[in-house]
């Protein structure tokens, strides 16, 4: 086995590992990545080397620096933090889509929603958490699919709260305002009933109806931070996000989550995401990455 200290001899920080119109080092990338690990908890190793230059390239150029040496410096600084929080915004990916693994929404309506809602009827409290909402199409399709079964929801103490690590990206949740191609996979009942033809700017968009809205808040929140909520949630949906943290993160973030849910709460989490650490004794598999809590004591022996 070659001495660990052979090994580190043979990664240079000068070593460019993806180049263009600047060159970016292993030094630059181990600071970036020193960085978003801290502030988002998401995990950079070399591999990820041409993914940080493409995304962080325009914005190098567009503050007028001469290279990633420049931009670390300027980041790593107070007067930086501006800058700092756009390369988190260039680094976060938000891709999703309406009803995107649609088996979860599915389980959502036949299985849990029907409880809720006569829960909502009688006069409880219902909360479901969209932890990383992105463009606003997931927490939108929670809504959507709540008000199918329960048009007048939002008369009723049943609310979502949507939050993501980007204030970029919840303006444009916020707004509600999608092109057509967005819609694909919202069916044309839906889309007729909720969402209604808009010109911004002098492009054709389909906005989401208030009567939607009205469900939801839409706030910033940074899954690495203190959570600031005053009760929990029945419902957590964190899908596609927890695989760009660490294992200790990950285990930490499904300890939190178990924390906020009530036994028999449900969690839906990405297709390619799987609940560890002691809070995997605490959740029962009940189908494809939809999980149900049993309770703080489900994984102890008697």
């Amino acid at each position: 086995m070659m001495p660990l200290g052979a090994i580190e001899a043979r990664q240079s920080p000068d070593e460019v590992l993806a180049s263009g119109e600047y060159p970016l080092t292993r030094r630059d990338l181990s600071e970036i990545a020193a960085m978003i690990y801290a502030d988002a908890g998401i995990y950079l190793n070399d591999s990820k080397a041409s993914l940080v230059y493409s995304r962080l390239s325009k914005h190098i150029r567009n503050l007028g620096l001469r290279g990633f040496r420049e931009y670390c410096t300027l980041v790593a600084s107070v007067e930086g933090a501006p800058a700092r929080r756009e390369m988190l915004s260039h680094l976060t990916t938000n891709f999703t889509r309406f009803f995107r693994e649609n088996h979860h929404f599915e389980h959502l309506r036949d299985e849990v929603l029907p409880g809720l809602i006569q829960r909502a009827r009688n006069g409880g409290r219902v909360r479901i958490w969209s932890a990383a909402c992105s463009d606003g199409q997931e927490p939108y399709s929670i809504a959507l699919t709540v008000l199918g079964l329960l048009p007048n929801a939002a008369d009723y103490d049943f609310r979502i709260l949507a939050t993501d690590i980007d204030p970029k990206i919840l303006a444009a949740a916020r707004a509600g305002a999608y092109d057509e191609g967005a819609l694909e996979t919202v069916s044309p009942a839906m889309r007729k009933q909720w969402f209604r033809e808009v010109d911004i700017g002098g492009r054709r968009k389909f906005q989401v109806d208030d009567r939607v809205k009205k469900l939801i808040t839409f706030n910033e929140l940074n899954l690495m931070a203190q959570w600031p909520f005053k009760g929990g949630f029945d419902i957590i949906f964190c899908r596609n996000v927890v695989i760009y943290f660490d294992e200790p993160t990950q285990v930490k973030i499904w300890s939190r989550f178990s924390q906020l849910l009530p036994e028999g709460g449900h969690l839906y989490i990405g297709h390619s995401e799987r609940v560890s650490g002691e809070a995997k004794n605490t959740f029962d598999n009940i189908g494809i990455t939809t999980y149900k809590y049993m309770g703080k004591n489900a994984g102890r022996k008697a």
